[in-house]
């Protein structure tokens, strides 16, 4: 079984979702979205009576799992979990898509299959299109798993996360396989731009040469003051790369973290049986897949009117309370 996870347009939920410090774990917007979304669908679907209610409005965390199935907030789509229900998401942009600038980040998280990886780039973009009523988008860029930037090795040569070698030929062999998904999208005209993040240039030169449609873009997290080596900047512009920043997590959904979001502990979403020993909710093997962050930005006042994520992950050996 899949599980698909949706924050909806975090930005409509109000206070709850604020600008964290950039020292803060960059996760924290993609959990507080998932958790938020999760609270407000569980109390939209809910069917309580007036002390359930009453005990609702104080607050999202009052939400305890045994009040409310996952089953009346959830949706099953053959054999997708949509979480929560397809019924509770998509959010449209409000003016005409070309009024805005689209930028979708798709991060494969480690532990995903290596030959899954172009259909998840599939059902990741669908989504996106899906919720956000548009046709393509502006800007495409994927995060492999296992890869980070070092400013500080960057230049000299030295092995690194971003060095190629034979013992990650079988992972270079696959994102270049992925890549290809990424380039079909470009060449129909659903992605306008592509890029890539944590290349550095040892990869970038072994790279590049084997693909149709070069990125335009590379994002790089750079640790110490956001200051990218003068070696990488020159090598950028000498292939036309434009250089971007962030702060995002190359793991962004830890198996963990997804597991402690779902189980049916007293702040989980009551979707697997809890850990502490309840028999409610789905059982089994929990491997997060991937995560794709989508931003919308209404290109002539520079606002954002719309940011998500959704995140896949695949549970093995479900099985429903009392199926024993």
């Amino acid at each position: 079984m899949k599980l698909r996870l949706s924050t909806s347009n975090i930005l409509s939920g109000g206070p709850s979702i604020v600008r964290r410090p950039t020292s803060e774990k960059s996760n924290v917007e993609l959990l507080n979205g998932l958790r938020l979304n999760f609270a407000s669908c569980k109390e939209a679907a809910a069917n309580v009576d007036e002390q359930v209610a009453e005990g609702l409005s104080n607050g999202h965390e009052s939400i305890k799992n045994n009040c409310i199935p996952f089953e009346s907030w959830t949706s099953l789509d053959g054999d997708c979990l949509h979480i929560p229900s397809k019924a509770f998401q998509a959010t449209p942009l409000l003016e005409e898509s070309s009024e805005y600038d689209i930028t979708v980040k798709f991060f494969l998280l480690p532990g995903s299959r290596f030959a899954d990886w172009r259909l998840h780039l599939q059902k990741a973009i669908a989504a996106v299109l899906q919720e956000l009523g548009v046709e393509s988008v502006n800007l495409l860029i994927v995060s492999f798993p296992g890869i980070s930037f070092d400013a500080d090795t960057e230049g000299r040569g030295d092995c690194g996360s971003n060095s190629i070698d034979a013992s990650d030929s079988e992972l270079f062999d696959a994102m270049l396989d992925a890549w290809a998904q990424v380039e079909f999208l470009k060449s129909s005209g659903v992605a306008l731009q592509i890029g890539l993040a944590e290349f550095g240039q040892d990869r970038l030169d072994k790279f590049l040469p084997r693909t149709k449609h070069r990125p335009t873009v590379d994002q790089i997290n750079v640790r110490d003051c956001c200051v990218v080596p003068e070696s990488m900047m020159l090598f950028a512009k000498q292939e036309n790369l434009e250089l971007l920043t962030h702060n995002d997590c190359t793991n962004i959904l830890p198996q963990g973290t997804l597991r402690e979001l779902l189980d049916g502990g007293e702040y989980g979403a009551g979707v697997l049986a809890g850990s502490s020993g309840t028999d409610q909710g789905l059982r089994g093997d929990l491997k997060p897949e991937w995560v794709v962050k989508y931003t919308a930005v209404v290109r002539d006042r520079g606002v954002i009117e719309n940011k998500g994520y959704f995140a896949s992950a695949e549970l093995s050996e479900q099985r429903l309370r009392g199926e024993d």
